[in-house]
């Protein structure tokens, strides 16, 4: 059984990358892109008003006489000369022979004349400068940069259409077991399944086409759904992974050629995980708990997933923050607790069994405590990580 650490690291020296595909922007939320992006023009492209006012000459001692109007997305066909003014609006092109716009608040207008009050303005007040956000030739976005409403708005901004990005990987989520019950009929000693509802609501809602595939536990069923899941390019099983007479996955997982790089994880919840290779098709085994499951695909699966997509931050942001109450651990395995952070301070949630999911959906972070930690007092700091809420 290894540590939490190693698998961790042997799992990221098994990633293999997506390829590329050529997206719109409308279709490029949530993915990463593959190649440094620059800029092909300048941002904004020409020096305009931030604000509804009037643009003249500062220097110039008032009044200014209005020849004009320019309304974003219009020009004043002749440059301004020294004692006259323009109406402008937000974004609209700065006229030729103004440095400065004064904000129609501070302005008095009679006529075609005005006067203005604000005792504080200044040459080049109000001005958006060309280029003063982005030069030709910068760079937007690095490779492996997600493509989050912000990248988007900025690659658009520059006048890109499309950008290169990671294709997204496709995830069969197999579920074994004879201990669920079947639509439309009751049977005693059955249960209700979730975590294949589960697994792919948090698959989708990280952008990953997923679907499901239920299995018994006999070596044929699971031969022939194993051979039906490696269409994919990752599969992430629940259940069967332990060591009891009907744990059977580790054994079609090598009946079909997988390569297993890790089974047990010195963690709790979730010590019997199993990870393997089939060439470049991947394998997760998690146990059938669902609490095991959730916590098992943020710290693992999830990393790798954005890992597979060209991410270079791929794991959850964390941080170091102080605990707002004692912490009493047996210390044997890593623990995964599911916590709260409010106002820079840890509080730790019920610590519920493998099986229960209320604490952790309650919880925005969770809470890595090493093995071998067996006490930890008020304030001492622990690595949280934060959840994709």
């Amino acid at each position: 059984m290894i540590s939490v650490e190693e698998a961790k690291r042997s799992m990221l020296m098994q990633v293999p990358i997506t390829s590329a595909e050529l997206v719109t922007l409308e279709n490029a939320a949530g993915r990463f892109t593959t190649a440094t992006i620059t800029s092909p023009t300048e941002h904004p492209l020409f020096d305009m008003s931030a604000v509804d006012g009037y643009a003249f000459l500062l220097k110039d001692d008032g009044p200014w006489h209005v020849v004009g109007e320019v309304p974003a997305g219009g020009v004043l066909e002749h440059p301004l000369r020294s004692g006259e003014c323009a109406r402008i609006f937000t974004g609209a092109k700065l006229p030729v022979g103004a440095d400065t716009v004064v904000m129609q608040e501070f302005v008095s207008r009679e006529d075609q004349q005005i006067t203005h009050n604000d005792i504080r303005l200044k040459p080049g007040a109000n001005v958006r400068r060309r280029g003063e956000q982005v030069r030709m030739g910068d760079v937007l976005l690095t490779a492996g940069s997600r493509m989050d409403p912000e990248a988007i708005g900025l690659l658009a901004s520059v006048g890109i259409k499309q950008v290169e990005v990671c294709r997204s990987p496709k995830v069969t989520v197999l579920l074994t077991g004879n201990e669920f019950l079947e639509e439309g009929r009751a049977e005693e000693g059955k249960i209700h399944s979730s975590n294949g509802s589960m697994l792919v609501a948090a698959l989708k809602g990280s952008g990953v086409e997923a679907d499901a595939l239920y299995a018994r536990d006999d070596l044929q069923a699971l031969d022939e759904a194993m051979q039906q899941a490696l269409k994919s390019d990752v599969i992430i099983s629940t259940g069967g992974v332990s060591v009891g007479d009907h744990d059977l996955v580790r054994e079609a997982v090598e009946r079909n050629g997988g390569k297993v790089h890790f089974h047990g994880v010195a963690q709790k919840p979730g010590k019997p995980m199993l990870f393997a290779t089939f060439g470049q098709k991947v394998f997760f085994g998690l146990p059938g708990n669902p609490r095991a499951v959730m916590v098992l695909f943020w710290e693992y699966v999830w990393p790798f997933l954005r890992a597979m997509q060209g991410a270079t931050e791929p794991w959850l942001p964390f941080d170091q923050l102080p605990l707002e109450g004692p912490l009493n651990v047996k210390g044997e395995r890593g623990e995964f607790r599911a916590v709260r952070v409010r106002g820079g301070l840890v509080t730790l949630l019920k610590d519920e069994g493998s099986h229960m999911l209320k604490s952790l959906r309650q919880a925005n972070a969770i809470a890595y405590i090493p093995a071998g930690t067996q006490a930890l007092s008020v304030g001492m700091k622990v690595e949280v990580h934060y959840l994709p809420r």
